[in-house]
């Protein structure tokens, strides 16, 4: 149960980072329209903050390496890379 709501949340984290990326940040910067930035990006921070918590409490009931758990995190910061981990994570899934 803990892995399906890890990647249910990769999801989600992943995609107010890209909402945060490409359309608040350009409103801001090509738009002047500042009042997005503050909540997509407080929102996004909280996401963030709970996938690197339950990121670790999935890496220790999966016996992930260190190493996996860094490739994870560093899904959480590249855009797209959230899509690339859940399909890593869906095949763990199966052969579990």
């Amino acid at each position: 149960m803990p892995l399906k709501v890890f990647r249910l949340l990769s999801i989600i984290e992943g995609l107010s980072l890209l909402f945060l990326l490409f359309v608040a940040m350009p409103a801001k910067y090509q738009f002047n329209i500042t009042g997005i930035v503050p909540i997509a990006g407080m929102t996004h921070g909280c996401l963030w903050l709970s996938y690197v918590v339950l990121s670790l409490a999935v890496s220790h009931q999966q016996k992930w390496s260190v190493g996996f758990w860094l490739a994870a995190l560093g899904a959480s910061v590249v855009p797209f890379a959230c899509f690339v981990l859940d399909r890593k994570l869906k095949s763990m899934t199966v052969t579990h």
